[in-house]
């Protein structure tokens, strides 16, 4: 089991990967998404940290406490802190798979867009990259009538599962999503790395407009897709988990320096 260490901003933090053949540490960095919290992607990074990989699982600013707390939020702040996450992730590895789930995909290629050589590949569940929804449209207007609106986590199919997220949107939140998919979107033809992406053939949060983004950007021969046909929008925690896990790990594996070589 690896040991796990509390870190004063992350939900988690497995230090001290161990050592591939070639004398390197392995780090893997997770996001989670908009609205969640680290519940919804501990069982992942546990899992590669039990490979012996540096695993880092950052709570993002707002999240995981009240809903209200993250109406004063933006994007920027969710950002910052993976980023936080990053920089303290390279003292525990010598190269850096950056994971995400929905808003937290998203968050991972705009990382990758700004660290360039630094980030070695991502691997990505259901990323959220445009308005799928009338929510994500209009809350720039909404927000100066109304604070919140319906929640839209734990979408799981599995039976007995269920995501801790917020049964609230706070609209003020919602309303910097824009900025961030057009900021992530002008630049995702300069994401270079291997991209895996774990695709629900049933996702009732983000719709396939997201998909079409992505592909249009990056060559066939750089992303992977891989259908989770017995899972909703949170696969991580629904019937396609240990699909995502083990993918996850032989990605690492393939695409890491000693893999290369």
């Amino acid at each position: 089991m690896a040991r796990v260490t509390n870190a004063p901003h992350a939900e988690t933090l497995y230090t001290d990967g161990t050592p591939g053949r070639d004398g390197r540490r392995i780090g893997v960095l997770l996001s989670h998404g908009f609205t969640g919290s680290p519940a919804s992607i501990v069982p992942w990074g546990q899992y590669l940290a039990d490979q012996g990989f540096a695993v880092a699982v950052p709570r993002l600013p707002g999240h995981g406490t009240t809903w209200q707390d993250m109406s004063h939020t933006r994007w920027e702040d969710w950002y910052a802190e993976v980023d936080r996450a990053y920089e303290e992730l390279r003292g525990h590895s010598d190269e850096i798979f950056l994971m995400g789930l929905s808003m937290g995909a998203c968050l991972a290629l705009r990382m990758a867009e700004l660290r360039g050589e630094g980030v070695a590949g991502l691997v990505l569940v259901n990323p959220s990259l445009t308005a799928d929804t009338k929510l994500f449209l209009l809350a720039p207007v909404l927000k100066l009538v109304v604070p919140s609106l319906k929640g839209i986590g734990s979408d799981v199919k599995k039976e007995g599962v269920h995501e801790l997220s917020y049964d609230r949107v706070p609209v003020r939140a919602a309303a910097t999503l824009p900025q961030l998919w057009k900021v992530t979107q002008q630049q995702l033809s300069e994401v270079t790395q291997p991209v895996l992406v774990f695709l629900s053939t049933t996702d009732h949060v983000v719709g396939p407009a997201s998909m079409r983004v992505l592909r249009a950007a990056l060559p066939a021969a750089q992303l992977t897709v891989r259908e989770c046909a017995d899972s909703y929008h949170v696969a991580t925690l629904d019937n396609d988990a240990e699909k995502i896990f083990d993918g996850s790990l032989e990605f690492v594996r393939a695409h890491s320096r000693a893999g290369r070589e």
